[in-house]
Formats: structure tokens, sequence, C-alpha cells
């Protein structure tokens, strides 16, 4: 087993790094799930405003998002489910029964205008990534990455399963093996019951232990196509670092996969209020960097992410890696106003830096003993194919 795998340095280029491509839609824009609901904030709007500030997405990197058709949704999801959540959208409202059998309308998954159309727009635009990287590519879908969507349910603020449909797209297209990745503070439940004992998909998770929905556990193998991994409060870049160079990039290199599906979930941040883990947005950056190289095709989307600031700069800042732009040391003004402009219903403002930097000071600390048996334990599966 070798001692760690090199990290590309910063600024470092793969061969596949042509024509990247972010995908968005107005549709996000003022949308919410409620006023004092987690995602009462505005995500994908304020990426796509502070990469534009920033002159990062010109024209011909720009794709706007179609909005996935109902048959496409039956890939994971029951048409009873689909049925349902249209129904419950024109109606803006559900039966006790729905509900219950459905999981709509309740303080997770509410009634909101938009709720049929907004996460159908998400897989729309997953798909579309598969489609654009087909040949070979990167593209990045910040409104996808609901990994919580059950396929006759909506869970966890997830209408929709976003990446179950769209590495069904790719597997669709012909691609034998795809790597998913995911960086979310809460584990995957929803793709890893999608692809439980798959020889096609290996799925990666990196979440908080003890923390909602309680799957995810070390020894869960998921019929041997997960490696599970979580980690205890508290977890900052140092350890993120010694985790993604001796797990995740090993258990992705020795799949051989042709194409990678990073799920980039903010959550993780330390700023942010569902989840108690430390780590910066230069650990979201390092690991778009590091990933890149190991396939042709490359789809990263967003994921959690509750507090505004952190979410705008940490997917922006990673647009920035896939773009391969340049990371000013201070925003300039045009910039800075996006980031001042945004609003949250919880009290207080945050420090200055989150509105005036785009990527955070490292957070550094010691690694546990806990952390290093759990990555060797880990490392053991994968030792045969070493």
């Amino acid at each position: 087993m070798r001692a760690g795998f090199p990290l590309p340095t910063e600024g470092s280029n793969s061969a596949h790094m042509s024509s990247p491509v972010f995908i968005g839609s107005r549709i996000y824009r003022g949308s919410v799930y409620g006023p004092r609901h987690p995602l009462s904030i505005q995500r994908v709007p304020a990426v796509t405003d502070l990469a534009r500030a920033l002159g990062w997405v010109p024209d011909n990197r720009y794709r706007p998002s179609p909005r996935a058709k109902p048959v496409a949704l039956t890939g994971f999801h029951t048409p009873a489910y689909i049925n349902a959540l249209q129904a419950a959208e024109a109606a803006q409202q559900v039966s006790d029964e729905v509900r219950a059998r459905h999981g709509l309308g309740t303080l997770s998954n509410p009634v909101f205008p938009e709720m049929y159309r907004r996460p159908a727009t998400a897989v729309g635009g997953g798909l579309l990534a598969a489609e654009l990287v087909r040949e070979g590519g990167i593209a990045h879908n910040p409104g996808g990455g609901q990994h919580h969507g059950l396929p006759d349910a909506a869970a966890g603020f997830c209408f929709l399963n976003e990446p179950v449909l769209t590495i069904r797209r790719l597997l669709d297209m012909g691609l034998q093996r795809v790597a998913y990745v995911d960086i979310d503070a809460h584990h995957c439940d929803g793709v890893e019951l999608a692809f439980e004992g798959s020889e096609r998909v290996r799925m990666i998770s990196i979440h908080e232990a003890r923390r909602w929905p309680f799957t995810g556990a070390l020894e869960d193998r998921a019929g041997g196509s997960a490696f599970n991994l979580p980690v205890a409060r508290g977890f900052k870049d140092t350890e993120f670092k010694m985790v993604l160079e001796e797990m995740i990039l090993p258990a992705v290199e020795t799949f051989r996969p042709e194409a990678i599906f990073l799920q980039c979930g903010a959550d993780a941040l330390a700023e942010d209020p569902l989840a108690r883990l430390s780590l910066s947005n230069r650990s979201h950056v390092t690991t778009v960097r590091a990933l890149r190289p190991l396939a042709p095709r490359m789809i990263v989307s967003g994921g959690g992410g509750y507090n505004p600031w952190t979410v705008a700069r940490c997917w922006t800042a990673v647009w920035g890696e896939i773009a391969g732009e340049q990371v000013p040391e201070r925003l300039p003004q045009e910039a800075e106003a996006v980031l001042r402009a945004l609003a949250w219903h919880r009290k207080g403002q945050p420090e200055e830096a989150l509105f005036t930097t785009l990527l955070d000071s490292p957070r550094e600390g010691a690694i546990s003993g806990d952390l290093r048996a759990d990555v060797a334990r880990l490392q053991a599966r994968l030792a045969p194919a070493l």
C-alpha cells in the first residue's frame, strides 16, 4: 500500500481540461422552499452572478439547463411518485395520504411553487452534463447533487435524485465504470440505494458521523460497491488531505473509471449551520484538481450548503478551478457587491473575509488516531488492486 497519492500542484492542467461548461437556469432565481427553510437562500443564482462578475462565464461556457421530462425521471423514480409531485405543484397542497406515502408537504420537503419544475431542471442539467462530456470533458451543474431522493418519496430536501439519474444516463451511453465521490456532510443514502452491489459504479462518501440520515457506517459496503468514511466533528483540511491522498484517490484510480461524478456539497464547511465539520473551501477545490486527471469525463454538482456566502464562494471557486481561472487575492468590486447583496433569515453578518475573498484561509489541525485507523481499514479493501 502506497503511503499517499500525490496531489497535482495548484494551477496544473489536465490533458482533458478543454471546453469546461457551466450549467444554470433562471428557475433557481427567487425560488425558495419557504421563508425559514434552510433552502430559503439563493445558491445557484449567487454562484452564477459571482462567476459572471469575475468574468469566468462567457457565453461559450454557459448552457441553460433543460427540464427533464417525466419519462426520464422514471429511470429511478416511480411513475406514481412523479405524478404526485406534479400534482402537488399544480394544486399547491397535498393530502395526508400523499404526505405519508411520498414525503411531500413535510417540513423538510414542503409544498412551494416550483417544487416539481426546479428539481426536474436540476436533473435536466445533469442529463445535459452527461451528453456534453460524452466524448470527454468536464461540466459543472451547481443546481444538482440531490443525493437523498428515494424512488417513491422525497427526503432530506431532495425531491428527485439527480446524481442517480445522471449516472444512469452515463451508463446508458455505454460507459462501463463510473466513480461517484461525495464530500457532502451528509451520507448519500439515495445514491447508495440505487447502486448497491453494482460492478459499474463505485461510491465513495466522506460524511459526518452521527448526522442525518444516520447511514453510511464504515462497515457499510453496499454489496461491495461503496467506501463509506464517517468522520468526527471538527474535521479539518489537514485530515481531509490525508483522506484524499490515502483513500479517495486510490479508490478512484484502482476502479479505472471512464467518468467521475463529484458531489461537491458545501455543508462540510466550517460556517454551515446544518453540520459540524470544519473544512475550508480549499478542500473542495483540491478535490476537483486531484480527481480531474483520473478520468476523461467529469461532472461536478452542487449538493448541501446552507450559508449563502460560503456556498456562493465555494462553488464559484470550484468553477474557477474547473475553468482554469486565476483566483484574485481580493475580489473586484463587482464580485464583492454580489456577496454583500445576499440575505439570510438568520441573525448576524459574516466576517469581512466572506465578502472580499473567494478562497478561505486553510483550516489545519492534528490528524486523529481514530481517523487513521478507519482509513487503514478502507485501504485494506483496496490492497489486492494495488
